[in-house]
């Protein structure tokens, strides 16, 4: 099994970037605190390169940007490629299936938009929004005789 489930911000806007045959990529940076503090009490932080393709990569390149606090869901992924002077080049990035916002639309300023997430699956792709309201929510009836198993 191979699954990254990264939670951080963007070090840069997306590099959203369109291949030969019109398929959309986006290139960004994650920075991603570790759970413990150094001796100093600061948290050391990891740099993840991110991949996103087709829908995914549009909708990260428009709605994201430098800052912007991200949940990505995706797989390892490694590649070699020469340079210029003809070294062999070692690159591991995680390519997304699934990234989310982490937290609310202009959160630090105060604003209480709920965020969105974007996933895409088997190239298709799929936009989904938390609701703005808890009507959304329905009552479940606690009575165990309309259980359709014994308990």
């Amino acid at each position: 099994m191979n699954k990254a489930i990264l939670m951080g911000r963007l070090t840069r806007d997306p590099d959203l970037r369109t291949t030969p045959s019109q398929v959309s990529v986006a290139t960004f940076t994650l920075a991603v605190d570790r759970r413990y503090k150094s001796a100093s009490g600061e948290r050391p932080t990891d740099f993840i390169n991110i991949v996103a393709w087709r829908g995914l990569a549009d909708f990260v390149g428009n709605y994201c940007k430098k800052g912007t606090k991200l949940v990505v869901v995706g797989n390892i992924q490694t590649r070699t490629y020469d340079d210029k002077d003809g070294k062999r080049v070692y690159v591991t990035e995680i390519v997304a299936d699934e990234i989310e916002f982490a937290e609310s639309k202009g959160a630090s300023s105060g604003n209480t938009d709920q965020g969105s997430s974007y996933q895409e699956r088997n190239e298709q792709t799929k936009e989904s929004s938390p609701s703005d309201s808890e009507d959304s929510f329905i009552t479940v009836d606690d009575d165990d005789t309309s259980l359709p198993f014994d308990i």
